[in-house]
């Protein structure tokens, strides 16, 4: 774990009842420098208690005397065996202030280019509610006019290897379910590098291709010329020529 249990708490309490730089209370609480500024001024998590790191066994009493005695000392977190993988992300993605104006856009773009995505994968990728989801689907939302589909990649919302994971397992379920896969979501199924080495055109299925060649053998056997009219119609008749010949 890289920083510590109720880590904003906790740098309320360090601001209190040490001398610590901000700094150093920042990089342990995993915080903004200028968000714990904003703690000792007040601005910043008003009516927070504080939370005692030393008391909870998350540092060292010794940590803090080095800290205070060099400014440049980075506070080193007491190992935890049972806090092991708490910090792995869990639910929806947390999206900075900055680039939640850009969510609806990145929807827009995932709903339009990969329909087979669900609402839940959509929500993961992007860190988003079904109900916004939906409602862009239905074009029942409240900005839809003004809205641009853009990869949510280029807006820094998700990575490319998490979206290319996405559309990967929403092909595989389609194709588990009996769903019939088009040739896109075929190349879905294949890396981002291979699908673009991949041919646009299209492929006839074995048995159609079975059909032309049959044809092409079928008119080589059996070439029929009607190029002479006059010919076609002047066929020659060999019953009637032996009848006339018995008449004579």
């Amino acid at each position: 774990m890289s920083k510590p249990l109720m880590a904003r708490a906790t740098a309320v309490w360090l601001v209190d009842n040490t001398t610590l730089s901000f700094k150093q209370i920042a990089d342990f609480c995993g915080m903004h420098e200028l968000e714990v500024q904003g703690i000792a001024d007040g601005d910043v998590a008003a009516g927070v208690k504080g939370f005692d790191p030393v008391g909870n066994n998350q540092l060292d009493a010794i940590e803090i005397e080095r800290g205070q005695k060099d400014p440049l000392y980075k506070l080193r977190l007491k190992f935890n065996a049972a806090a092991v993988g708490e910090d792995k992300r869990r639910g929806p993605r947390y999206t900075p202030l900055s680039k939640r104006q850009d969510r609806p856009n990145a929807i827009l773009w995932l709903v339009k280019f990969h329909p087979e995505l669900s609402d839940g994968a959509i929500g993961k990728l992007v860190g988003t509610t079904k109900p916004t989801i939906q409602a862009i689907r239905e074009r029942t939302h409240w900005n839809i006019q003004n809205m641009q589909a853009i990869d949510p990649v280029a807006l820094g919302l998700c990575r490319q290897s998490e979206l290319d994971a996405a559309v990967q397992a929403a092909v595989r379920k389609k194709a588990a379910e009996g769903g019939v896969m088009s040739d896109d979501e075929r190349r879905k199924l294949v890396s981002t590098e291979q699908s673009l080495g991949m041919s646009t055109e299209p492929k006839l299925p074995d048995s159609l291709a079975g059909l032309d060649a049959f044809t092409e053998v079928e008119k080589e056997e059996n070439p029929a010329d009607y190029s002479d009219a006059e010919s076609f119609f002047n066929l020659p008749h060999g019953d009637d020529e032996e009848e006339d010949d018995d008449h004579r």
